[in-house]
């Protein structure tokens, strides 16, 4: 017999990484049934068009731009730190579009990217020994015993931020901010004020030449309006399942269940057990879901995951996120893009280059190399190229705002400098020129890969 999927089924698997260890369980409860009372975040028919935009990246017509905060915080929530992020994402998402030819989709990792997994439960410090840090949605950054247990109704706090985030962003979206002028001009700006603008100025120049060309002819955000906004996705990691579950309705129209805290959904690489609770609750949910590859996983191990998370090998339904870092993924990626080529399954591949390419460095600060990401990026291009699949998409772990706290880049951010601006609550960020500084030394991959299609072609 098929076992029966509820929002609440998932509670008799075993579940990594959700607390356990809330000082009043009957808050946590009193917290949650006040979240099912809640509107949602996001709407179901929303979650579609992310789908059905995701099946255009599944075959090979688009390309997916996933970046934001690591974990957002309370301390740093702003309409400033929201605007920036948005505009850096769109900014990116021209650049990968004028080079690959393709529209991008573009998905940020906010409105509720709060919770984060870690490797140890708890940390010691001069000798005193307390919880780990797991985001602001659970406890506190501060090293202080009080704050460090876990408060459910920081639950609430991070569903208000998130709803005014996504206020924000649809502002921003649809009221003329996202101009394709606009962006540009900021783009500009960035390659003027570059130690490495020059490698980037021919590149620029062309997306300036097609505008004005486009303007010439007529096309212009007054006589097409589409140019004065842009369609924009929200996504995070979906690891506490109480919330998950609370903020999961019935779609009137189809209905189908929809995690409506966020369009895009994904399972973390330290939870996508096949028998575990978090593969359980995804599977039942509609949404368009992700789940992370590392280098321990192998081809058959993927296509059971597949077959679960997605069965009816829908396109646009599933995106597998490589996580794998630079001196790996040469020996573990290909074997799994072969393997979901082989058999037919229907997925969009993107790269996380952030998380496998960690360290820390000599002055204790955990910092990400700019040349690792980047070689990460430019190897998962290669990789699927030569396996004959659509190279589809980056997920990055980025902020607009000038922080130091990855190393490298164009202006070469050195291991002395991370004290100056690191303002991270979990991992290292891209900084808003090294994320563009990425986008454009992408686009150049891209270009050629496009180019190699031409060819062929003819």
């Amino acid at each position: 017999m098929t076992e029966r999927w509820t929002p609440q089924s998932w509670r008799a698997k075993p579940a990594k990484h959700i607390p356990s260890d809330y000082p009043d369980a009957g808050a946590v409860t009193r917290v949650e049934d006040e979240l099912r009372r809640m509107p949602p975040l996001v709407f179901a028919g929303e979650a579609r068009r992310l789908k059905s935009l995701l099946g255009n990246v599944a075959d090979g017509k688009a390309f997916l731009l996933q970046g934001g905060d690591c974990a957002e915080s309370f301390k740093e929530f702003s309409a400033d730190n929201i605007r920036d992020t948005f505009r850096l994402i769109l900014q990116m998402a021209v650049v990968l579009t004028f080079a690959g030819g393709k529209p991008v989709v573009k998905v940020g990792r906010i409105a509720g990217q709060f919770a984060k997994p870690r490797s140890e439960p708890i940390e010691t410090i001069d000798g005193v020994t307390l919880p780990s840090y797991r985001g602001d949605n659970i406890n506190a950054m501060e090293f202080e015993a009080t704050g460090r247990a876990p408060d459910p109704e920081r639950l609430l706090k991070a569903y208000g931020q998130s709803s005014s985030t996504l206020n924000l962003l649809r502002a921003f979206a649809g009221g003329g901010y996202a101009d394709l002028y606009n962006i540009h001009r900021w783009t500009l700006g960035f390659v003027a004020d570059s130690p490495q603008g020059a490698r980037y100025k021919e590149l620029a120049e062309k997306i300036s030449e097609s505008l004005t060309f486009m303007a010439a002819i007529g096309v212009t955000p007054d006589t097409h309006p589409e140019m004065h906004r842009v369609e924009f996705f929200t996504s995070h990691e979906a690891l506490l399942l109480g919330y998950e579950e609370a903020m999961t309705r019935v779609d009137s129209t189809s209905g189908d269940w929809y995690d409506t805290s966020a369009h895009m959904l994904w399972i973390g690489e330290r939870t996508r057990q096949l028998d575990g609770a978090h593969v359980h609750f995804m599977k039942g949910v509609k949404n368009p879901i992700g789940v992370k590859v590392g280098p321990t996983l192998e081809g058959d191990d993927l296509l059971r995951l597949i077959d679960v998370l997605n069965p009816a090998n829908e396109p646009g339904r599933l995106t597998l996120i490589g996580r794998f870092g630079a001196e790996k993924i040469a020996d573990r990626l290909p074997r799994l893009m072969e393997a979901t080529k082989k058999s037919g399954r229907s997925v969009v591949w993107s790269t996380d280059p952030m998380h496998g390419n960690t360290l820390k460095a000599n002055n204790g600060y955990k910092t990400r190399p700019f040349d690792r990401i980047l070689a990460e990026v430019r190897a998962f291009v290669e990789i699927a190229g030569a396996e004959g699949v659509h190279p589809g998409g980056v997920h990055l772990e980025m902020t607009g705002q000038n922080v130091t706290e990855c190393t490298g880049g164009a202006r070469a951010v050195l291991e002395g400098d991370l004290a100056d601006r690191y303002h991270t609550h979990c991992d290292p960020r891209l900084n808003g020129e090294q994320a563009l500084e990425l986008s454009f030394l992408v686009a150049e991959k891209l270009r050629a890969l496009r180019s190699e299609d031409l060819r062929a072609a003819s």
